[in-house]
């Protein structure tokens, strides 16, 4: 009976998903096959509907915008990376910088510890900043809802501000292989699948993204073309993760630590607006239009602010290199760093 109720939960889920998807297509909301999903299922969710998601859902769709991503690495789009080598340095410095600014946020308007705080405000992955927190002794569950509130918060902000300002890029970056075969994509979905799988084994940060990606981008910089991706395919992942993005709420969210998030959505907001500000420094050294730099250097997510700059159409292998890098750079030193400054005064206090 619970089996036959899971799977309940689930299609009404993606029934919920569906019609998100529908509406916001209806109204011409930005990003719609992933903000109509999450504004619906998260609805749902907060009012106790019988609607579920799953975890090996979002991972087909993380893999399928892996994939996506990875066929955009040309030899030519990779010389565009090199000549953006500075800004892309200054996107993980700034990550750094925003994430000691947002443990000071977190702190005084969001009455939490130090702990809670530094692993809550750090911009990289969800679920390695939770595990950090809870082996140092931090709230993991604020740290979690933390993370979630920051991606929602980036996500319906960032596409309706760009979509109200008529910001719609003419990204020269085309992917690789410009015909369907299935059979070469039947291939390419076995090896990346393959590499997804080897990634989560290794508990590879964001490995279901990553692991295809980079896949998919040695056999494009090899001039080795198996295979489009049918675009149906990446509407059905963006629904996907929308989907997912939504299904972390659940009733009382808001009201479980008012205080708290209500900071998080502060540091948030502050951190798009400082990414604005920092992206008009940068924009100097970048051979890219600005709302791609600005794209690059937003608090959000590999996957959702990749989304965002293809369906916008704005400089998406370069906004993925500003988020892989980044993430890379936070999930390494956020724990060191940690130990040799944080604890430390976590100890003196």
């Amino acid at each position: 009976m619970r089996v036959v109720n899971r799977w309940l939960r689930l299609l009404s889920g993606f029934a919920v998903a569906l019609i998100g998807a529908a509406l916001a297509l209806a109204i011409s909301l930005p990003l719609p096959w992933t903000l109509g999903p999450l504004i619906v299922v998260a609805a749902a969710r907060m009012l106790s509907l019988p609607v579920n998601s799953s975890p090996r859902l979002r991972n087909v769709g993380q893999w399928a915008i892996g994939v996506t991503l990875g066929l955009y690495f040309t030899p030519f789009v990779l010389g565009i990376i090199q000549q953006n080598i500075l800004p892309i340095v200054g996107g993980m410095l700034f990550a750094l910088i925003l994430g000691v600014f947002g443990t000071y946020l977190l702190m005084r308007v969001g009455g939490v510890d130090l702990k809670t705080a530094w692993f809550s405000s750090a911009i990289g992955g969800a679920a390695e900043m939770t595990g950090l927190a809870d082996r140092y002794g931090g709230r993991s569950d604020l740290v979690a809802s933390a993370h979630s509130l920051r991606i929602l918060t980036v996500v319906l902000v960032v596409p309706f501000a760009f979509q109200a300002l008529g910001v719609v890029g003419e990204d020269t970056a085309v992917t690789g292989p410009k015909i369907i075969d299935y059979g070469g994509l039947l291939l390419l979905s076995a090896l990346t699948a393959a590499s997804a799988l080897t990634a989560g084994f290794f508990r590879v940060p964001n490995g279901w993204v990553l692991g295809p990606m980079f896949v998919t981008m040695a056999l494009t910089m090899s001039g080795i073309e198996l295979s489009a991706m049918p675009d149906y395919v990446s509407r059905i992942a963006q629904l996907l993760i929308g989907w997912s993005l939504g299904d972390r709420f659940r009733p009382g969210f808001f009201s479980s630590a008012p205080r708290f998030l209500f900071a998080v959505i502060v540091f948030t907001l502050l951190g798009i607006l400082m990414s604005l500000g920092v992206g008009y420094l940068l924009e100097f050294s970048a051979s890219v239009p600005l709302p791609t730099v600005i794209l690059g250097l937003a608090p959000g997510g590999i996957t959702e602010m990749s989304i965002t700059a293809k369906v916008l159409r704005l400089g998406v292998p370069l906004v993925t290199a500003f988020h892989v890098t980044r993430m890379a750079l936070v999930v390494i030193v956020t724990g060191p760093l940690y130990i040799a400054f944080v604890e430390k005064h976590c100890v003196e206090a």
